[in-house]
């Protein structure tokens, strides 16, 4: 298919990355250098880019872009101009690009190509930025804490210098450019790496954390008793917590609705510090505004406000009522949502772990809390209503109440 000797064609970016740290290739990158729209058409290429010239291959249906150079013509990360012609270099493409590890190529025989050191990052394990321009993309501030975030396990740090990059892109304003979409997607992909509370830590060091998600940021600071954590800071505990909880699970709501279960208590007054009195009622108004901020879907916005709401409850479960416990399994939906009951578990279970000391305590309370659930769901729903023949029967009333009874003979097993 390539038949003209100027046409290259290389794999870049996250493939060869990936390849390197033997991380399994998901997608496929390439760059074209030495073509243009036209040619690429003729070859049989499906343009697809609507910002740059980016194709399909007709067969394999990767994504292969003509090598390109951009240059900043306004504000976020759509601000940017770019410049493609066949005279375009690979060297110069790789360039523009954001991390060094990032900036490799590899041609169809194997060699490589690193004009910026990334093969030598990746042995040291640096995530450093390729150039200056890397200031001019307000969201490489987020993609940086995202990859250091993804590879935190393999060892990677930032680099001192593009640290310090990140700073100055924090304090300039210009992540204020960001749509709230871009943010979703830089956080949700965070959240489903090994350690996002490093994407997190990272945002809050480089002073991002406050323009990005303001809500977290106020934790930090706010003191908690001593007695209940031995961390004292808010902020922390919540890190800690969404540690454990990415240990327990890879789910990205459960993990999302750990890092905002204490969100309400960046609204107490300084007078009641350190208790926090109703901060999980306190965070609901903060979630959904933040979820709507994001445009985040709304079953994690739900599962995020039921945690707030019920996390604190499933601690004192032993001291529960039998129709309080049942009111619970109600509130989360749970006949028609039975994994909520795991995910609240096991967020009341981050939550008590995640503090200074404790993060190896047994947590009795969740695996409770899911036996008796597990108990009432026993309950046959289709017998009871082909059971009832009575007009006026209220049906609900009739489930619950044998639900209820079905809890209490649990209760009074143990």
């Amino acid at each position: 298919m390539y038949r003209s000797n100027k046409l290259k064609i290389y794999l870049v970016g996250g493939a060869v990355r990936d390849h390197l740290l033997k991380i399994n290739v998901k997608d496929k990158d390439w760059v074209v250098v030495g073509s243009d729209i036209k040619s690429m058409l003729k070859l049989g290429f499906k343009l697809v880019g609507k910002d740059f010239p980016v194709f399909l291959h007709p067969k394999t249906h990767e994504e292969y872009a003509l090598a390109r150079t951009e240059y900043k013509s306004g504000h976020g990360y759509k601000g940017f101009k770019y410049y493609a012609t066949p005279t375009i270099s690979l060297k110069e493409d790789l360039l523009r690009r954001d991390l060094t590890i990032n900036a490799i190529a590899q041609d169809n025989l194997g060699k490589f190509y690193d004009p910026y050191n990334g093969l030598n990052d990746i042995k040291n394990r640096i995530l450093k930025h390729v150039s200056l321009s890397f200031k001019d993309d307000p969201l490489r501030v987020l993609r940086v804490a995202r990859f250091a975030a993804k590879l935190n396990y393999l060892n990677f740090k930032i680099h001192d210098s593009t640290l310090k990059l990140m700073k100055i892109m924090s304090n300039s304003g210009e992540l204020s450019y960001l749509k709230p979409e871009r943010i979703w997607k830089e956080t949700y992909n965070a959240l489903r790496s090994k350690d996002p509370q490093i994407y997190f830590q990272i945002l809050k060091k480089c002073n991002a954390l406050s323009s990005i998600l303001p809500e977290i940021n106020k934790l930090y600071g706010i003191p908690a008793p001593l007695k209940w954590h031995p961390e004292i800071d808010t902020g922390i505990h919540t890190m800690l917590t969404l540690k454990i909880i990415s240990q327990l699970t890879k789910n990205v709501s459960t993990r999302f609705a750990a890092l905002c279960h204490d969100i309400g208590k960046g609204l107490t007054p300084k007078k009641l510090w350190p208790r926090h009195p109703g901060h999980g009622i306190a965070g609901i108004p903060l979630i959904k505004k933040l979820c709507k901020k994001l445009k985040i879907p709304n079953n994690i916005k739900k599962l995020s406000i039921l945690s707030a709401k019920i996390h604190d409850i499933i601690h004192d479960i032993y001291n529960q009522k039998p129709e309080d416990i049942l009111n619970i399994y109600n509130i989360i939906d749970a006949w028609r949502k039975p994994e909520r009951v795991k995910q609240i578990a096991l967020i009341s279970e981050a939550d008590a772990r995640g503090r200074l000391t404790l993060e190896l305590m047994e947590y009795k309370q969740g695996k409770y809390f899911i036996d008796m659930y597990n108990f009432i769901s026993k309950l046959n729903i289709k017998n009871i209503i082909n059971n009832i023949n009575l007009k006026g029967i209220n049906i609900n009333k009739t489930i619950q109440n044998e639900r209820l009874k079905l809890l209490k003979s649990f209760l009074k097993s143990k």
